[in-house]
């Protein structure tokens, strides 16, 4: 079996590479080609964390495998990073365990990857200024997607403990060297806002992270921070006015509390919540109407992301000899 590292797959899956493995992924869950059962969330209240456990198939790439990630906010008291993962690759013609690959990192790359698909697929093509709310493991990830699919010339960094907010741009020029956006921590959260093209929140919020009015027109909002019916970044009327897009129907209307709390104070009905990323992708549904449009993808995150980008993985360091073999049997 493989052990494949963070460093590996920084070198193994480039951004660009993991946006289009997030693009082909997605059209394969909405086509209904893969098996992916709801994931299974352990709380863990004592902690205030939760345990996530997220198997899935990939027909079309031989990706079969599961992940474990733990969401436990209260780790930056300590000053230990919010999200710890691991997935486990299987090869699907033995059942036999393939590879073991670091998924904190797989984690935070492949979502932004997916914020960089529907970032690709639905924002205003001049969009110039980016807005991250949330500066956690998530956020330097989700900007790098960005800049990699918009010509963004400034970064805005908002986060509760300023020490995060502060730390970003240095996170994020380490992963991402060749964007030379400029990134500017703020403290005047509505002032960013009435300025952002782009929207990506990462928080673990159980309130609305910004105020609906501050919007721009034509904005375009990565919501993929909330993912339990009880925690909500996005302001119930700007669900209700904007065109929602998600990662799949059946886990947003399960998970995706910014959604469930306009579902339960009747601002929107489940017809509000049918078009997929996927869709959008296969050009089955309209991206961007109009540039002053308001769009929103919401994700919950899905395991076919995580399978997708470990089967490419593993294939790539067997190819370039990377990767640490053992051998479990023994």
């Amino acid at each position: 079996m493989l052990i494949i590292t963070r460093q590996d797959l920084a070198e193994l899956v480039p951004m660009r590479v993991a946006i289009a493995l997030m693009k082909q992924v997605f059209i394969e869950l909405s086509a209904g080609c893969v098996t992916v059962p709801l994931r299974v969330p352990i709380e863990v209240p004592e902690a205030e964390g939760t345990t996530l456990i997220m198997p899935a198939y990939v027909p079309a790439v031989s990706g079969l495998g599961l992940k474990v990630v733990s969401v436990f906010p209260r780790n930056r008291e300590q000053g230990l990073p919010t999200i710890h993962a691991a997935v486990l690759a299987v090869d699907p013609t033995t059942g036999a365990p393939s590879a073991l690959l670091d998924g904190t990192y797989l984690t935070a790359l492949r979502t932004g990857a997916a914020s960089g698909a529907a970032t690709d697929l639905l924002a205003r093509p001049d969009s110039r200024i980016l807005l991250c709310i949330g500066a956690g493991a998530q956020g330097p990830t989700q900007a790098w997607a960005v800049c990699s699919v918009r010509p963004i010339e400034r970064i805005y960094v908002y986060d509760r403990q300023p020490a995060a907010a502060a730390s970003f741009a240095e996170r994020f020029h380490r992963l991402a060297p060749e964007i030379q956006a400029e990134v500017i921590a703020v403290t005047d959260l509505p002032a960013a806002v009435r300025e952002a093209d782009v929207i990506c929140t990462a928080t673990t919020s159980r309130e609305p992270v910004f105020d609906d009015a501050d919007l721009k027109p034509g904005v375009h909002i990565n919501a993929i921070g909330a993912f339990t019916p009880e925690m909500q970044e996005i302001p119930i009327a700007t669900v209700q006015r904007a065109y929602v897009v998600v990662d799949h129907v059946e886990a947003a209307l399960a998970e995706a509390g910014d959604l469930l709390k306009a579902l339960h104070a009747g601002a929107i009905t489940p017809e509000h919540i049918r078009v997929e990323l996927g869709h959008v992708a296969a050009q089955q549904a309209p991206g961007r109407q109009s540039a002053d449009q308001v769009t929103l993808f919401k994700s919950v995150g899905n395991a076919v992301q995580d399978v997708i980008v470990a089967a490419h993985a593993v294939r790539a360091a067997q190819e370039r000899g990377r990767g640490l073999e053992v051998d479990l049997s023994r």
